[in-house]
């Protein structure tokens, strides 16, 4: 899209909400590209993830952060909480995305550095093709009398109905400025970064109950050749047990996990990928500063 005069425009459109509400899937669709993992299980983000959007006459940064969690037992929770109170100071437009079935977040103490941040800001009601009319009517006008939203939309992230409307609307929004990165990034984050995800995704994907939440991946090595990339990542557990179910029987289930990953990733660098995991017990990896700092958190 061009916009109607020559003024270049740039600007942090930062997105917030639960878990599980599509953050992950609207950046995705607005990029037309899958930075972020997705899966159907809730505090899958756990990073605050850029996702630059150029063109000539504008640079969209698009912020996708972790799900705002009242729990913060653990000392990575009150980190990804932190990313999502860092978007309230470095947005220049605020997204709100909620699902109409959910009143969390009208209700947190979040309610309070919504209303007070003087920014253009949109309500984004998603899943609306779950919800009935009178249900998705019914959680707008709430949030209505709480917040002044400079517009509000009703969407189906995963289905793409409805996002095609919000562009324009924020592109609108965006303050008169220079690019704050270069036209050709799409990210501020590095191929590493992205490799450890696409992992962590399988596992997700491939496990159940505690395991995914209990998980870190690191990379340990990445060596890029000409015609092949040489991965060795480790999987970080809280607990012994964990580490038997992510192996399996025979090593069938770390095998698996390892088929998935691997084609994954070769779709996202272009090229073959020679990749190998280990796994790691170390207790209670969540509470642990050194490590969560070593993780990016």
């Amino acid at each position: 899209m061009k916009l109607n005069n020559e003024e270049h425009r740039s600007g942090y459109v930062n997105i917030i909400g639960l878990p599980n509400v599509g953050k992950s899937t609207l950046m995705n669709f607005l990029l037309e590209d899958k930075l972020s993992i997705v899966t159907h299980k809730p505090q899958t983000t756990r990073h605050r993830i850029l996702g630059i959007l150029s063109g000539d006459d504008y640079q969209m940064i698009l912020s996708d952060v972790p799900g705002y969690v009242e729990d913060e037992s653990y000392s990575m929770h009150r980190k990804m909480n932190a990313y999502v109170s860092e978007s309230f100071q470095d947005a220049d437009v605020l997204m709100v995305m909620i699902e109409p079935g959910d009143r969390q977040l009208l209700e947190s103490d979040l309610i309070d550095k919504i209303t007070g941040i003087e920014i253009p800001k949109f309500l984004v009601v998603n899943k609306i093709d779950k919800y009935k009319e009178e249900d998705v009517d019914k959680v707008i006008n709430d949030w209505k009398e709480k917040v002044d939203f400079k517009a509000v939309f009703a969407i189906s992230a995963l289905q793409g109905k409805g996002v095609e409307d919000l562009f324009p609307d924020l592109l609108e929004a965006l303050p008169p400025g220079p690019a704050y990165f270069p036209k050709d990034q799409i990210s501020n984050k590095d191929v590493r970064f992205f490799v450890s995800e696409m992992i962590r995704e399988q596992i997700f994907l491939q496990f159940r109950q505690e395991i995914p939440y209990s998980c870190q991946v690191d990379i340990e090595s990445y060596k890029e050749l000409e015609d092949i990339h040489h991965i060795e990542a480790m999987i970080y557990v809280n607990r012994k047990t964990q580490k038997s179910i992510l192996i399996g029987k025979g090593g069938e289930s770390i095998k698996n996990l390892g088929i998935a990953s691997r084609k994954r990733i070769e779709e996202f660098v272009g090229k073959k990928v020679f990749l190998k995991l280990h796994i790691k017990v170390r207790e209670k990896w969540r509470d642990n500063d050194n490590l969560l700092e070593r993780f990016g958190y």
